[in-house]
């Protein structure tokens, strides 16, 4: 007589993709958060792996969990199960040939809001079936977990999955506000900036190191106000609480705001447009893809 062979369990992606991101969060109620569903579902998703697995995958300890070794152990699965599902989607949509249904657009604040807009528009002229999400956020969103379909980056991409194309060049100067002059005194050499007040939007060791690149002698002691958010430091300097640096077709566009010390070499930075390389094959975002990089090449 044969013995029967025994059939490992039916695995359920719901099941792992719930135990992936309770392991990730650290709870059932963040796990539930981030994919959108109740924390009961939630936890009876985990549950019914457990008992499909016959394993105890977490511990209970008041509202938290802790990962117990064996689902420490299958992790590098669950992750690699993740990946796997994150590149069927974006191929998926790869091979759509549709010109209709959503791009996720994501830029730095400044262009997203000083920029992009009538871009928008063009873009919702010459594509009226496409519609647009606009992510403006100073961090890099992760194009491989299709945080967006396509960004606007001001540094070069590294990961061999994406495509990129550099647009251009876009320079940035030191601005201050006429209020500022009265508050203070308008530098009239670079000497002058030894005493002058700046607002940073990266924090002092970034900002100074930038500066001293151009011999601009840029303090710690000097740097009042910093954020991590491109309008904000516009706002603060418009109010006159010190010199930034701003790209230059911002700058010269703000009425109440001047030049400080035009021969200082530039702030150079790079424009990239970049997309996940599955993302290419698909017509619609071809499109908003091509369209951007005509509208941002006039810019840049």
């Amino acid at each position: 007589m044969h013995k029967r062979m025994e059939m490992p369990p039916q695995f359920d992606w719901n099941q792992a993709r719930a135990f992936l991101a309770t392991l990730e969060s650290g709870s059932f109620s963040a796990a539930a958060k981030a994919l959108g569903q109740s924390q009961p579902t939630l936890g009876r998703q985990v549950a019914a792996l457990e008992e499909s697995l016959g394993v105890t995958l977490f511990d209970r300890i008041g509202r938290s969990v802790v990962p117990t070794p064996a689902a420490r152990a299958l992790l590098p699965h669950a992750q690699a199960m993740g990946m796997a599902a994150d590149l069927l989607s974006m191929g998926a949509s790869g091979q759509s040939q549709a010109t209709q249904g959503t791009v996720t657009l994501t830029a730095p604040d400044l262009l997203a809001v000083y920029l992009l807009p009538p871009l928008i528009a063009h873009l919702a002229e010459q594509a009226p079936n496409i519609d647009i999400g606009l992510v403006a956020t100073n961090n890099l969103s992760d194009l491989t977990k299709r945080e967006a379909d396509i960004a606007i980056r001001l540094v070069r991409p590294t990961q061999p999955e994406l495509t990129a194309r550099l647009i251009g060049h876009g320079y940035g100067h030191l601005y201050a506000s006429q209020r500022y002059f009265e508050r203070r005194s308008k530098p009239v050499c670079v000497a002058d900036l030894a005493e002058a007040d700046f607002v940073s939007l990266y924090g002092d060791e970034r900002f100074i190191a930038m500066c001293q690149q151009r011999g601009l002698p840029v303090t710690v002691e000097r740097i009042k106000w910093y954020t991590d958010n491109g309008v904000a430091l516009w706002e603060l300097a418009k109010h006159g609480l010190g010199l930034c640096v701003m790209a230059e077709f911002i700058g010269e566009c703000t009425a109440q705001m001047e030049r400080v010390l035009p021969e200082i070499r530039p702030f150079e930075y790079p424009v990239w447009l970049v997309a996940h390389r599955e993302l290419q094959n698909s017509r619609r975002m071809r499109l908003v893809f091509d369209l951007l990089a005509d509208a941002l090449s006039k810019h840049f």
